[in-house]
């Protein structure tokens, strides 16, 4: 008798997230499905995580960070439309699995958060680590640059670092709803629109600053 338990299945569960969670959100850029297909979502989440690495829902990262469903990240980065040989920085990479998905597009990755994870996992990017609202100017200007969680207000600081034309994918918290924006950069202005409403935890340190008032 066989009481060996059995391996857990993910390259299944990788498949399924493609076709019940990418798909039916209108997530079609073949580079993406390509992206998200080829890299083990299981090696950037917690061990007692793993088995549900694939599940459309928040994985808890530890320290008051999560790491956001996959159709979220699907979706953001299908309106970014990320391109061979283009430069991204990741705002709160954590462990690094949306810099390795973009890495894995052919995009030249920088990461921030503000140390190194304990759990990161290396996928053929860089990481560098600083106040997450500041962004990396030493790297600019970006084609891309990806928030990865829910944030109260876009900075300034953020959107000088886009070069002309670039792409700022992020989660808006706007009245208490998450929504999934692209913003462009065109000469000095920035706007963005919105691409849906998405359940993506926030990000530590993007809370609105208040305003003064007698």
């Amino acid at each position: 008798m066989n009481s060996k338990t059995p391996e857990f299945d993910h390259a299944a569960a990788r498949r399924a997230m493609i076709d019940s969670q990418l798909r039916p959100q209108g997530v079609t850029d073949p580079l993406v499905i390509a992206a998200m297909a080829a890299v083990p979502r299981e090696r950037f989440v917690p061990p007692e995580a793993r088995a549900i690495a694939y599940s459309d829902r928040s994985i808890p990262l530890g320290e008051g960070r999560a790491m956001a469903p996959p159709a979220a990240l699907g979706a953001l980065l299908n309106a970014l439309l990320p391109e061979e040989g283009e430069r991204a920085l990741v705002i709160g990479a954590g462990p690094g699995y949306s810099a390795a998905v973009l890495a894995a597009m052919g995009v030249t990755v920088t990461a921030l958060d503000t140390a190194e994870s304990a759990s990161a996992t290396r996928g053929g990017f860089d990481r560098v680590t600083g106040p997450l609202a500041a962004g990396h100017a030493k790297g600019a200007p970006y084609d891309i640059i990806l928030i990865d969680g829910a944030v109260e207000y876009i900075p300034d600081a953020l959107v000088a670092q886009l070069g002309e034309g670039g792409r700022l994918g992020a989660a808006l918290i706007e009245n208490g709803i998450v929504r999934l924006i692209l913003g462009t950069r065109s000469g000095s202005a920035f706007g963005h629109r919105s691409i849906g409403d998405a359940g993506v935890p926030p990000l530590p340190g993007f809370a609105r600053p208040r305003e003064f008032t007698f």
